[in-house]
């Protein structure tokens, strides 16, 4: 890679990734209409073109890869708001884009929001798709539109469902933050942590730095993916009730929520195909921060 786009790149997993690349000496353009992202998240050294993706078509010359991140990740907003596309048309435009410039590769960031409600757990690939909502819909309908750009036009795409992510940036404001999030905010405030149901939901729970790491190893795999799909996880879950064990503090129960009982990665594709292996430890990442305070 020389020379890439980063769409999303104000965001929490966008920004992480323009810093590596950056940090790797490649030309970023970072393309973001800022409506979740924030200016200040933008590496300075990266090209920033704030514009609405959705509806632009911004080319550029000598574009090697495109990362496509940007996305309203709100799965009760598409829900509330079943008309709104703009997650599709975005992708959609920055296929076209891909394909008008000559890009070699384009990364799709997709969601293990595709699968819904587990039938086995880990989840593997193959494992059968049912979106709960318009959001994860139109993730997979991106996957599908990958392929057939992969097929018809020979751009080389592949598509990245990542499980749930956590990290510096991540998104702490707002009615659809993570549980990490959530339970950050009340351990500094010294809240009791607000737990959903009976707290033994468990997740997946991947690093950002990680998820940056395998969107750049499959930026520069040297075989040609074609649309192919890989689980962006660890293969490990926790609790809620086990987070909140290691945040520490008192626990509050109460709030239902119809939710997954469980969301687990079968990561054996892309260790197989790719060498991707996780290296940052959630507990880990916790204990840095509540020693802190």
């Amino acid at each position: 890679m020389q020379k890439v786009i980063v769409t999303g790149g104000a965001g929490f997993i966008g920004s992480n990734l323009v810093d590596k690349l950056i940090e790797q000496g490649i030309e970023v353009i970072v393309l973001d209409n800022l409506s979740t992202g924030k200016k200040e998240n933008i590496n300075p050294k990266a090209e920033f073109i704030q514009c609405d993706i959705s509806k632009d078509r911004p080319l550029f010359d000598n574009v090697d890869t495109v990362f496509h991140l940007a996305a309203t990740p709100q799965v009760q907003y598409s829900i509330e708001n079943p008309t709104d596309n703009n997650n599709l048309h975005s992708l959609i435009n920055m296929l076209e884009v891909s394909r008008l410039i000559g890009a070699k590769r384009f990364v799709f960031s997709s969601s293990s929001a595709v699968y819904g409600n587990p039938k086995y757990t880990p989840i593997d690939e193959n494992h059968p798709v049912n979106p709960l909502s318009p959001y994860a819909l139109h993730k997979l309908i991106g996957e599908q539109y990958c392929k057939l750009y992969s097929n018809i036009y020979n751009l080389d795409t592949v598509c990245l469902r990542y499980f749930n992510a956590y990290g510096d940036r991540m998104v702490n404001e707002g009615a659809y933050r993570s549980v990490i999030s959530i339970f950050k905010e009340q351990y500094n405030k010294k809240q009791s942590l607000n737990i959903v149901n009976d707290g033994e939901q468990r997740r997946d729970y991947i690093h950002v730095k990680d998820i940056v790491n395998a969107n750049i190893l499959c930026a520069t795999h040297t075989d040609e993916l074609k649309g192919d799909i890989f689980n962006i996880g660890t293969g490990k879950s926790y609790s809620v009730n086990e987070i909140a064990d290691m945040f520490g503090g008192n626990k509050k129960y109460g709030e239902k929520r119809i939710e997954p009982k469980y969301s687990i990665a079968d990561t054996a594709k892309i260790d197989l195909d790719l060498n991707f292996k996780p290296k940052n430890k959630l507990k880990t990442w916790i204990n840095t921060f509540t020693e802190q305070n």
